[in-house]
């Protein structure tokens, strides 16, 4: 077996402006976009209105070349394989069409020794306009309703390509993932999809393509274990058994053991890992088990990192990791309008503990069951199911996001009359399928779901639901009327860090207006949803702080109330972890890569041990592996600091469970609730709550001591509360565009003090990180 990459020499041309594009310099994997940016043919379609103004790219047709040599070797079989193309392409080696493509989630394969050339050889990839493509079909097979006015479910591409309430219209074509000449001879593992079980068994099923019949030898090895066949046929298993297998386990519940496999055919050999471990769905609850134990899901949903996936490297993959896990999450949902992510991805789920719910790329539309899609859906399901089975992360296939609520409540039905609209893939096929490759793992028909075709999908008392009234008319308070079992989705808009939005925008000053906002109605929602809790802004700076604000503290609210309500609501998915280009959106990491306030909000909220409030009573959850107990103190004082109640209670809360403690009179209510707070401590977990509503309360104008002195990795910044100081924080991102800090939005009572680490490798003034605007806090002195 011989892989020669070709990944070298292409150029791009544009063959309705020939003229105009001929010949660019293109990088494989890559795309148009990042071609014609690297050659300077078009503006950074990130910033400013740029994105506007590309729209035609996605509207032409676009011809990748590249010549190599070529010398003809021992074996009897030699292929193109081509692992992602974006989208409708023709392939042509020396003049002769090997074959043309539409799906983007697919990979293909074409034989070509016959066609290669001792010597100079030329291949071509034209690629056709997706649009056309997909109007063209639209037009053939009559409308399908959805969420956007884009023809995106009638092409098998990454649906989000075509804009979103978060995203820009960036119609992508390209050769998006590797491309190379594999040569071999005899028989070669066309798949290995290897099952693995919490007992140790391991069933290795493999596909072989043969140049030749006759006999073969098949072997696989696990952690010194083997296994030997003789095979004659096309198809075949091997089951191996590890004794005493270590269990893969999710973050927080365990260690995430990998062990090593090797499949061999002849010459060929398949490497990968795989972990043991077992998942149970609980369906009308929609409970996890891993390994037997009930697993409370601290999600986030999980979208392309980037409109140009080609730029998605393995150490950004492992950086935005690193922000889930290092904000308590356990989950990532991949989302329905975009990829099967990469190996990459994959592999880093499995060494962080981080469990993957993923969804299969349907979202928000109704999509024609008819021919060619149903065989193209069918083959991408049968390729990336095979190829991710071995992932113990991997804890979820879903069919769908929201297409079977838009059926159902969105007026779908009438639009139809009677037109495909894709139950036949999520009821059927994708089941279907699934059972047969990969019965390790649950099978769930779409989000949100209640477990069967006739039930209402959005009813919280089953299944998953999906919250979009709050943000999108609803005060986030409205969180608190419900009593879901799981929440899939949820979340509230603010804008990305102030160098983000700095980077993307000429703006000179800034306005809200500088950020890309691709919402309806999203800045007047912005403002809306501050309602009575924060004060109206009245400069760009307060726009930005209270709005960034609102949105940690709304998305924190969601989180801590459904968390108390453990074990009938069993998790949470946070909408979104991450964005794809600089836009003011649901995200707690920005298009930049940068922290928001929101995910230091998060970081709490999803604190294996929290305090929370829950109608009148006291949440105490404890979703560690040990019991909790301690003296819960609860002490009722004035802005001033000074004690007004203190009561003790004993606590002890079990593993993984939530104790309620009722409020006493003397702390429950205030005598002044616009001069008093009440805080509840246990141990070294604290919250805050006041009586009123921020703007309704008598703050002091905020005092303070505040110093910053160098320390390793960048500053220390020490600031000591005179007053209470409501939602200290600290954004140095203002005075070094690298620039991050360790914490954000803490509440200091008078006398009390907090530290910020600043980590940036850049000399900055100790000065500047100590005042406005960079430190910040809600009743702050600042004159407009």
């Amino acid at each position: 077996m011989n892989h020669r990459p070709l990944h070298d020499g292409w150029t791009l041309s544009s063959e309705e402006a020939a003229d105009l594009i001929t010949g660019v310099p293109a990088t494989v994997p890559g795309c148009v976009h990042t071609d014609l940016l690297a050659a300077g043919l078009i503006d950074d379609p990130y910033l400013d209105d740029n994105e506007r103004r590309l729209a035609w790219i996605g509207r032409r047709d676009w011809t990748y070349r590249t010549a190599f040599t070529w010398s003809p070797d021992e074996h009897e079989r030699t292929d193109l394989v081509c692992r992602g193309l974006d989208t409708v392409a023709e392939v042509t080696l020396n003049g002769v069409r090997l074959g043309s493509t539409a799906n983007q989630h697919r990979s293909y394969r074409f034989p070509v020794r016959h066609l290669l050339r001792a010597g100079a050889n030329e291949l071509s990839v034209t690629f056709g306009s997706a649009y056309a493509y997909a109007e063209e079909r639209r037009a053939a097979l009559g409308e399908r309703p959805g969420a956007y006015d884009e023809p995106y479910p009638f092409i098998r591409k990454m649906a989000c390509n075509f804009g979103w309430d978060w995203g820009p219209t960036l119609v992508t074509a390209g050769i998006w993932r590797p491309i190379g000449l594999e040569s071999w001879s005899g028989a070669r593992l066309a798949e290995v999809r290897p099952l693995a079980y919490a007992d140790g068994t391991v069933r290795v099923h493999v596909r072989v393509e043969r140049a030749a019949e006759g006999p073969l030898t098949l072997s696989a090895e696990v952690a010194g274990v083997t296994a030997e066949r003789r095979i004659d046929g096309r198809a075949a298993v091997l089951a191996l058994k590890v004794p005493d297998p270590e269990l893969w386990w999710p973050r927080g519940h365990g260690a995430q053991p990998l062990y090593d496999l090797a499949v061999r055919l002849g010459e060929d050999e398949w490497r990968g890992r795989i972990g043991f471990r077992s998942i149970e769905l609980e369906r009308e609850a929609f409970r996890f088990k891993i390994n037997g134990v009930p697993v409370y899901v601290k999600g986030v949903n999980w979208i392309p990192d980037d409109c140009f996936p080609s730029r998605v490297t393995r150490e950004r993959l492992a950086e935005r990791f690193g922000q889930a896990a290092d904000a308590g999450v356990n989950l990532l949902r991949v989302w329905g309008g975009g990829l099967y992510e990469s190996d990459d991805f994959y592999d880093l789920a499995d060494e962080t503990g981080l469990m993957v719910w993923q969804d299969f790329p349907f979202a928000c539309a109704a999509y024609p069951e008819e021919e060619p899609f149903r065989s193209e859906v069918e083959a991408e399901a049968r390729e990336n199911v095979t190829r991710l089975a071995p992932h113990p992360s991997l804890v979820l296939w879903c069919g769908n996001n929201e297409n079977l609520e838009g059926y159902a409540d969105w007026g779908w039905r009438d639009r139809l009359q009677g037109r495909s609209w894709g139950a036949g893939f999520y009821h059927d096929l994708l089941p279907g399928l699934v059972a047969e490759l990969d019965p390790t793992r649950p099978y769930w028909p779409g989000s949100p779901y209640s477990g069967a075709p006739g039930l209402p999908p959005n009813d919280p008392a089953r299944g998953t639901i999906h919250i979009w009234d709050v943000w999108n008319r609803e005060d986030y308070t409205r969180y608190a009327a419900y009593r879901p079992r799981f929440v899939a989705e949820f979340g509230f808009q603010g804008p990305p860090a102030y160098a983000t939005l700095r980077r993307a925008s000429s703006d000179e000053p800034l306005t809200p207006g500088s950020s890309h906002q691709k919402a309806v109605d999203g800045q007047d929602k912005l403002l809306r949803g501050l309602g009575a809790h924060l004060p109206r802004p009245r400069t760009f700076d307060e726009w930005h702080y209270l709005t960034q604000l609102n949105q940690a503290r709304a998305v924190a609210f969601g989180v801590e109330r459904f968390r108390a309500l453990m074990p009938h609501t069993m998790g949470t998915i946070v909408w979104q972890l991450n964005d794809c280009w600089p836009v003011t959106s649901w995200s707690a990491v920005d298009g930049d890569g940068r922290r928001k306030p929101l995910w230091h909000a998060l970081r709490r909220a999803y604190a294996d041990r929290l305090l929370t409030w829950l109608d009148g009573e006291l949440a105490v959850v404890n979703d560690a592996p040990q019991a909790w107990s301690g003296e819960l103190e609860l002490t009722r004082r004035r802005l001033s600091g000074e004690p007004l109640a203190k009561e003790v209670v004993a606590v002890h809360v079990a593993p993984r469970a939530v104790t309620r403690v009722e409020l006493p009179p003397s702390v429950a209510a205030a005598d002044d609730p616009a001069r008093e707070l009440l805080s509840a401590r246990l141990g070294a977990v604290r919250a805050v709550r006041l009586y009123a509503e921020d703007p309704a309360v008598a703050f002091p104008r905020a005092a303070f001591d505040a110093h910053a002195e160098p320390a390793p990795g960048g500053y220390r910044v020490t600031v000591a509360a005179r007053t209470v100081l409501r939602e200290l924080a600290l954004f140095p991102d203002r005075l070094d565009p690298a620039a991050a800090v360790d914490d954000q939005l803490v509440t200091l009572l008078p006398g009390e003090s907090a530290v910020f680490h600043v980590a940036t490798d850049e000399e900055l003034d100790p000065a500047a990180l100590t005042r406005f605007p960079v430190l910040r806090c809600l009743n702050e002195d600042v004159t407009p």
